[in-house]
């Protein structure tokens, strides 16, 4: 794996305390990166800064503090102190999002809107707080939002999930070409096929009568139809911050196996 390949960039990685942002958060201060690992839950933080302590590839680079995506003030406080203490920012990347599993006709509108203001909402604000730091980078702000396969293929029950991560997807688009002509990249992660919390999750987060013969086409066709790993995702994000991504912007990378071939 290289080491130095984001030797000095600084990088801000929302939903850090597990599963993908943790993964990605480590992985790029292996890669040199000074990182702010940001999240909502503290025990995920805690146990992230145990695995960075314990890893010598690391070397101090990550740095944890909360945020609550879903609100302004916890948002404008966050980005601003990452700011503050890296001297800027070259990156964002925002994996935090959460996910309930319904029938549409029996979803909420709090449910609606909670997943809303986390998933979508969240992705915005906190895009939005690091912009004018990002379009200061001498390398060349970069924006890694996350999307799904979910918007793009039927997912049963994910209405709501699925409506907030096709918005992402065109809201990345927006802002790659907005902000293209002054260096920065924008550029929407699709992850399927990935064991996570959220996917651990999912059967317990499902309606009670779920058929799960509406779930045989979102199985991988690699590893013998096996789930990836969170790393499988952090290695992709760590290409799209580097310069090895610097010719990529304003489009989506699938990474699901093969599940939606």
């Amino acid at each position: 794996m290289p080491t130095s390949r984001l030797a000095g960039r600084r990088v801000v990685v929302t939903g850090a305390g597990s599963g993908i942002g943790r993964a990605t958060a480590l992985r790029l201060a292996r890669e040199g990166a000074r990182v702010t690992a940001l999240d909502v839950v503290p025990a995920g933080l805690a146990e992230l800064e145990a695995e960075a302590a314990a890893d010598p590839g690391v070397d101090g680079r990550v740095h944890t503090g909360p945020v609550d995506i879903s609100d302004e003030q916890s948002v404008v406080a966050a980005v601003s102190a990452a700011v503050e203490a890296g001297g800027g920012l070259d990156a964002i990347v925002n994996a935090a999002a959460i996910h309930y599993g319904d029938h549409t006709h029996t979803t909420t509108l709090a449910r609606w809107q909670r997943i809303i203001d986390v998933n979508l909402t969240g992705t915005f604000l906190m895009t939005r707080e690091a912009l004018p730091a990002l379009l200061e980078s001498e390398h060349g702000g970069v924006v890694v939002n996350f999307s799904s396969t979910s918007a793009f293929f039927a997912h049963p029950y994910m209405a709501a999930y699925a409506a907030t991560k096709g918005a992402i997807m065109s809201f990345t688009h927006a802002i790659a070409l907005e902000y293209a002509d002054r260096g920065l990249r924008a550029v929407s992660l699709v992850p399927g096929g990935i064991e996570t919390a959220i996917t651990g999750a999912t059967p317990a987060n499902l309606p009670a009568d779920v058929d799960w013969d509406k779930f045989a086409k979102l199985m991988p066709t690699l590893r013998r139809g096996k789930f990836g790993g969170p790393d499988d995702i952090a290695g992709v994000v760590a290409m799209l911050v580097s310069d090895d991504g610097r010719y990529i912007t304003g489009t989506e990378i699938r990474v699901d196996g093969g599940t939606h071939m």
